[in-house]
């Protein structure tokens, strides 16, 4: 039986460029796509993939919180993240989220196929540019067990900080999440209550830090 795949990413040259070349393996069908990992967490359903793989930056809902959500309500899905990004909040935010593997964009072929067949093994697949980076994240986590910010806030507090630094409104912010402009407010000022932020500069400057969005700059 042909591996599953889902492909998750929001350049579409990229994304039929993936497919392309998974098609062509023996053994892998490509069975959905999606363009951010809020369509993700729909499709995954209707196209019951055993193989994600996550882009980690995306507009709408980046990867990490896209993982932690369906891995949530699909535990039996091996999720591969893919990404340009070697710095540590993406890379362990991603193997925090439940990812199986984490593949870098600069080595992608050469990794990818490889990375499908070590996760559905039950085993961790990395890059070797990101290795290093995970063991020495958990090895001062072990150290300073305290933990950072970015894990005060809760699910849907990760997507309203996304979401307002991206620059959505509040209306907007509450049409997407299904909920009320006042639970947007609310959610905005226990989050920044949390942070000690005081303006949304400061808020957009978190998000960045933290890989929540992929806005720049």
């Amino acid at each position: 039986m042909a591996t599953r795949i889902m492909l998750v990413e929001d350049h579409h040259i990229v994304r039929a460029g993936l497919h392309k070349l998974l098609e062509a393996e023996d053994g892998i069908e490509v069975v959905g796509e999606a363009r951010n990992g809020r369509e993700a967490l729909d499709v995954v359903a209707t196209c019951e993939p055993n193989v994600v793989i996550m882009d980690v930056e995306m507009p709408d809902l980046n990867g990490v919180d896209a993982t932690r959500q369906l891995l949530a309500d699909h535990p039996g899905i091996k999720v591969i993240a893919l990404s340009m990004h070697t710095e540590r909040p993406f890379v362990l935010g991603m193997m925090d989220a439940g990812a199986s593997g984490y593949v870098l964009k600069d080595s992608v072929w050469d990794d990818l196929v490889q990375a499908i067949e070590t996760v559905l093994d039950g085993q961790t697949y990395l890059s070797p540019k990101v290795a290093g980076v995970v063991v020495e994240g958990y090895r001062q986590r072990a150290a300073s067990p305290e933990g950072g910010q970015a894990e005060e806030l809760s699910p849907r507090e990760r997507e309203v900080v996304q979401l307002v630094a991206e620059g959505l409104s509040t209306k907007q912010i509450a049409e997407k999440l299904h909920i009320s402009p006042k639970t947007v407010e609310t959610h905005r000022g226990r989050i920044m209550s949390k942070l000690d932020v005081h303006n949304v500069a400061q808020l957009i400057r978190y998000a960045i830090q933290h890989g929540l969005t992929s806005r720049h700059g």
